[in-house]
This record gives structure tokens, C-alpha cells and sequence, in this order.
């Protein structure tokens, strides 16, 4: 299995399937808007920007588990990461990463990732490192700073 074997709804609801990121290095993220890890999201456009042209993207997958700090809608979502941090990497809708609901994307990268807590997302702002393959390849803790990602980032693209 890979990450592109999955599918997931975009923020405006509309099925999208992973394999349109075939060869790409891929970020995944767990976001949300009223966390203090919030800044991240300016750190994390600023890697896409300049990386994009060499075949990176970046996944936002807001999440409200973690002290119900994502409350918004998908529209309220968009509209404050955009914004507020002038987000244009893809973003999907809200999912559970934890839990009986985890997105089958969350369960594919804990099973293949654990973390210092097992395989549980610890809390917003985990970020898991794909590679051109599809195949998780690091987990970043939720306070690393996407600034911290690019030195890996320069060896994988």
C-alpha cells in the first residue's frame, strides 16, 4: 500500500484521489485554527512555495480532537487559512486522526510511523514526511518547526 492508494474529500467537498500525487513528495498534516501551534500554517506555505516546483506538495487535514480546537466549518476553515496565512496548498475536509473515525489516511501513516506515544497522533499540527513512492518515510512532532522539515526536504527533492 501507498498513499495513493487513498482518496479523501477536499474542503469543498469534493472526493479527491491521492494518486494525482503520484511522484511527488508529499507532507501530511493535521491542522487546526485556534491552536497555538497555529503560526505553523506560515512556515508550512513558505515550504510549499518554495519547493512546489520540485515535485512537493503539501496536505492539510484539519482535525477538531484536540481541545475542539477546529470548530469551524469546512467554509470557515478556508476562509481563515487563506486569509489569515495566504494558504494554497490543498486542504481537505475535517477528520478524526485518532479514535473508531480515524481517516483510513491517518491509519495508513500511524501504522507505518509510530510516535513517541505509539501510534496516536499526540496532538494538531503532526506531520508526517511521504516520499515520491508513497511511503511514509518521517514523523515530525507537532512543535517542529516547518522551518526544520526543509533540511530533509533539500535531501528528498
Amino acid at each position: 500500500m501507498s498513499l495513493y492508494d487513498f482518496e479523501a474529500n477536499t474542503i469543498k467537498g469534493q472526493k479527491k484521489s491521492l494518486a494525482e500525487f503520484e511522484g511527488k513528495t508529499v507532507l501530511v498534516v493535521n491542522t487546526a485554527s485556534k491552536c497555538g501551534l497555529t503560526p505553523q500554517f506560515e512556515g508550512l506555505e513558505n515550504l510549499y512555495q518554495k519547493y512546489q516546483e520540485k515535485d512537493f506538495v503539501i496536505l492539510g487535514f484539519p482535525c477538531d480532537q484536540f481541545a475542539n480546537q477546529e470548530p469551524g466549518n469546512s467554509e470557515q476553515i478556508e476562509e481563515f487559512c487563506q486569509l489569515n496565512y495566504g494558504v494554497s496548498f490543498p486542504m481537505f475536509e475535517k477528520i478524526e486522526v485518532n479514535g473508531k473515525n480515524t481517516h483510513p489516511v491517518f491509519k495508513f501513516l500511524k501504522s507505518n510511523l509510530g510516535g513517541l506515544f505509539g501510534s496516536r497522533v499526540k496532538w494538531n499540527f503532526t506531520k508526517f514526511l511521504v516520499d515520491k513512492n508513497g511511503k511514509p518515510v518521517k514523523r515530525f512532532a507537532p512543535t517542529t518547526k516547518p522551518e526544520k522539515i526543509d533540511q530533509y526536504l533539500q535531501k528528498m527533492l
